[in-house]
Order: C-alpha cells, then sequence, then structure tokens
C-alpha cells in the first residue's frame, strides 16, 4: 500500500532547500513539505535550550501537516536536537550529520576526513564525535568556512574570489592530504565544484543533502510508506517570515521560480 502522506523537511532557513532539491531528484514521486523558520534564523547563534525549543515547535507544525517522516536539514538542530525530536514524535527522523557521517565512512579509503561548516557546527564537535565512534582509528581535521554561506547566497559560486576564500580557510587542510571533506552546511553544495577542483581528484566531497537523499529513500522502503509511483509529488513551502526573500533565495538553490511561501507562526 502507497502512502501519499508528505516528507516534512525542516531548516532554520533556507540551506535546507539543498536537501530538498537531492530528495526531490531522487524520489520525484514524493509530496514534500518545507519549512523554514526565517524568523528566528540562524540557530548557530542560539542557546542549546533555545534550539531545542524551536526545532520541537517547527516539528510540531509538521506533525499538523500530517508528514510521514521528518528531515533536520539544519546541521545546528541536528547536532544538538536530533535525539529529543525521536523521542518526542511517531514517525522517522533523520538528520544530516548522521547522513553526513554514513556517507563518509563508507567513501575513505585512508581515514583521513576533512569537516568543514559553520563556526557552531564545528565547534559542537558534533561530526568529529559521530565519526569516531563508528571509526575510533579515523583522523579528522576540522575548519569553520563563515564566508561560505554568503557567498552561496549571492551567488558567487565560483571564480578567482571563491578560490581565495577556499585556500584562505582550507589550505591546511589540504597539506594534510585528507581523502573525504564532508560538506557539513547546507550551503555549501552550492560550492561543490569550486571545492572539488580545489582538493583534486584524490578527496571525495560528501555532499550531505545527497546522503540524505539516500538514507530517505531506505527509510521510506524499510517502513513500507514510500509514494504513488504514478504521480508526480508536491512540494509545499512555509516559513515564520520574510517570505518574499525566501522565494528569492529558493530560485537560486533549486533553479527554478517559487512562488511566495505562506507565513506560519510556529511558537506553541
Amino acid at each position: 500500500m502507497k502512502n501519499t502522506r508528505p516528507i516534512g523537511i525542516f531548516d532554520s532557513g533556507v540551506g535546507g532547500l539543498t536537501v530538498l532539491r537531492q530528495v526531490e531528484k531522487l524520489l520525484p514521486r514524493e509530496n514534500i513539505v518545507y519549512f523554514g523558520d526565517t524568523a528566528r534564523v540562524p540557530y548557530g547563534n542560539k542557546s542549546r535550550a533555545a534550539v531545542l525549543r524551536f526545532s520541537a515547535e517547527s516539528f510540531r507544525f509538521l506533525t499538523e501537516k500530517k508528514v510521514k517522516m521528518g528531515i533536520v536539514a539544519c546541521n545546528t538542530s541536528s547536532s544538538l536536537a536530533l535525539m529529543s525530536l525521536r523521542r518526542m514524535f511517531p514517525f522517522p527522523v533523520l538528520g544530516v550529520v548522521e547522513a553526513g557521517v554514513r556517507g563518509a565512512l563508507r567513501r575513505t579509503r585512508k581515514k583521513r576526513i576533512g569537516v568543514i561548516g559553520t563556526r557552531a557546527t564545528i565547534k559542537s564537535g558534533s561530526y568529529e564525535r559521530a565519526i569516531l565512534r563508528q571509526e575510533p582509528k579515523a583522523k579528522i581535521f576540522s575548519e569553520a568556512c563563515p564566508l561560505f554561506v554568503p557567498l552561496a547566497e549571492e551567488g558567487i559560486t565560483r571564480g578567482n574570489l571563491v578560490q581565495q576564500v577556499i585556500d584562505r580557510y582550507l589550505r591546511g587542510m589540504r597539506s594534510h592530504r585528507i581523502d573525504t571533506l564532508i560538506l557539513g552546511c547546507t550551503h555549501y553544495p552550492l560550492l561543490k565544484t569550486a571545492l572539488s577542483r580545489y582538493f583534486g581528484a584524490a578527496t571525495e566531497i560528501v555532499d550531505s543533502a545527497e546522503e540524505v537523499a539516500l538514507f530517505t529513500r531506505k527509510i521510506l522502503e524499510e517502513y513500507e510508506i514510500k509514494g504513488s509511483p504514478r504521480r508526480k509529488g508536491k512540494v509545499e513551502f512555509y516559513v515564520s517570515d520574510e517570505p518574499e526573500g525566501f522565494s528569492r533565495m529558493a530560485g537560486l538553490f533549486l533553479r527554478r521560480k517559487v512562488l511566495v511561501p505562506k507565513v506560519v507562526y510556529v511558537s506553541h
């Protein structure tokens, strides 16, 4: 029996649209509800208690939309709130951190893994802990790359400026001869081509958005809740503030026109 209830995707803003794009690509028959908590972005400078509360409130909204599973497309929320969300809600909940780690451990050959992300994500150590739980012998090299987000949001994803910024942050990591690099921020896939060029063919780039989509397909199959094979899925967008700005950014991330989303008040 097919299940036409939607997949819920939650992010603190627009970065999770890279996850949406990969889920759409891999699972085109699935309905999706995307919620961006744009009124309270960024989560990276909030306390743990605030992140837990905001994440739970956002997932309650997704519950009202009768989702069959939820994806935490925010690295900060995935780092701090994933276990809490799994205890609170009666459907499968996936996070970008665990998906990225699964992908890296599957691809690494020498167990020399790089992780890049926002300052908050790198400071949390969430990727390092998750990797070492499964592969204690791994060597991990982490670096915060805060300028990558504004570059991605301005659509500046290639050229000399991008290469200069990459070199400023990652020259040291390249010297460590990593064989795998985790993109630990959902904005970073927009810079994937430039990063691949910088590190070269010997380094596998792990796009957490792609890994989440693969993980999502696995969960749908395991729980037998896949959508109808006969119809193309629909996407609904919701935000907590600034719908026009979100629509503009969504067009950049998804490479298509996105109608201005509905605004919802999520605090409970």
